[in-house]
């Protein structure tokens, strides 16, 4: 007994002292941010109302997901923007009748995320677009014969550029 007591005590000290392998303790997130001022995404499309869909989408994540708080412009450490270049919907697949079967509907969407105490971009850079802005593609194809609907979709491809997003805001390693 007692030497397996000195063995796991002696596998403890090495644990201790092992050299960092990535991990963190805690959350991921930039431990001097407190609070995000998410406006209202720009649209540069046609088509209306998913800027506030999509707005929706990431203030919910960051609340969910992130230990970062919702503010209201100057209040806020940080401001997190973001504009839909592109919104395209597809058919994939068509009926006999030439009724759209499967369609597929793409966002593109530039974010920034930008400290507003020093100016300083916050935002990975995973997508080598520019040095300030951060291009996201999400898409979701669906089927109107099995009910699927565009609505459907919609809330799909902003869920999905939602996590794209707040990923974004994590510490980098």
């Amino acid at each position: 007994m007692k030497r397996f007591m000195v063995n796991l005590f002696v596998l403890l000290m090495l644990s201790v002292n092992l050299p960092g392998c990535g991990y963190t303790v805690g959350n991921s997130y930039q431990p001097d941010v407190q609070t995000v001022y998410v406006p209202i995404f720009e649209n540069q499309t046609l088509r209306r109302g998913y800027e506030y869909q999509l707005t929706e989408a990431v203030q919910r994540k960051i609340q969910s997901r992130t230990p970062f708080r919702l503010a209201k412009g100057i209040e806020a450490d940080t401001k997190l923007t973001g504009t839909i270049r592109k919104i395209n919907k597809s058919v994939l697949g068509t009926t006999q009748n030439d009724d759209p079967r499967n369609l597929n509907l793409e966002f593109v969407v530039d974010v920034t995320w930008e400290d507003m105490r020093s100016g300083q971009i916050l935002s990975q850079q995973q997508v080598p677009i520019t040095a300030d802005v951060v291009n996201l593609v999400s898409q979701a194809s669906f089927a109107p014969e099995v009910g699927q609907s565009l609505a459907t979709a919609t809330q799909r491809v902003t869920d999905e550029l939602a996590n794209q997003i707040v990923q974004l805001m994590e510490a980098p390693w």
